[in-house]
């Protein structure tokens, strides 16, 4: 069976209290057409893993403005003052997290690890909590592997066995998020016919796509 399907059928795949990981830094790599279906769909409770919330009128921050997420799970939040508003209100759980150590955990979901050993947030707030290992004497924070139930993520040109490439930085998390979830859904800019992307071009290899939606052009 194809896996290409309309996007109403990719939003029907998220159900209330998801994980959901989605691709994206401020926008720029987002699925905006995904998010903007989710947040009609009125779907709840979500638990978000994001570089970000974007921004209150565009990508992720719409779902956050609509109260569609009950955790978020981020590197920052600055740039979206409704995220901070609930965080401060307790309405949302806001958990933040060194970008860096965000991206190897999302690595360590999807390649099977069982975790990440850093040095960053040790002495800090970050640390609470959180096990200790020590290597050739130096000491390290475990930080543990982020998996989702679905991924949304935006791809430039897909072909249609979910093989994508990728213009520039819009790269950014999707290619790691793509491994992390039990469903990853892509947003193609462009779908194409199997054969026509370069191999060298293809980042994320179609076997870690389940579903394709045609997006088109990205405006704005």
């Amino acid at each position: 069976m194809g896996k290409l399907i309309s996007i109403k059928e990719a939003v029907s795949k998220i159900k209330d209290g998801d994980i959901i990981m989605v691709g994206g830094f401020l926008a720029n790599g987002s699925p905006l057409k995904l998010i903007d279906a989710i947040v009609e769909s009125g779907v709840k409770d979500l638990t978000l893993i994001c570089n970000d919330t974007a921004f209150i009128d565009k990508g992720v921050g719409k779902m956050v403005v609509a109260k569609q997420f009950k955790k978020i799970i981020a590197s920052h939040v600055g740039t979206n003052k409704e995220t901070g508003r609930q965080m401060n209100a307790g309405e949302t759980e806001v958990v933040l997290v060194p970008q860096g150590t965000l991206a190897e955990q999302v690595r360590s979901g999807g390649y099977g690890l069982g975790g990440v050993l850093t040095k960053t947030g040790l002495g800090t707030l970050v640390e609470e909590g959180k096990e200790k290992v020590v290597v050739d004497g130096e000491e390290y924070l475990l930080e543990k592997p982020l998996k989702a139930d679905v991924a949304i993520i935006y791809g430039s040109r897909v072909d249609k066995n979910g093989n994508i490439s990728y213009k520039g930085s819009t790269l950014n998390f999707n290619n790691i998020m793509a491994a992390a979830a039990k469903i990853t859904i892509v947003e193609a800019e462009e779908i194409v016919e199997i054969g026509e992307l370069d191999p060298n071009h293809v980042t994320t290899p179609g076997v870690f796509v389940n579903y394709i939606v045609e997006g088109g052009p990205i405006n704005g």
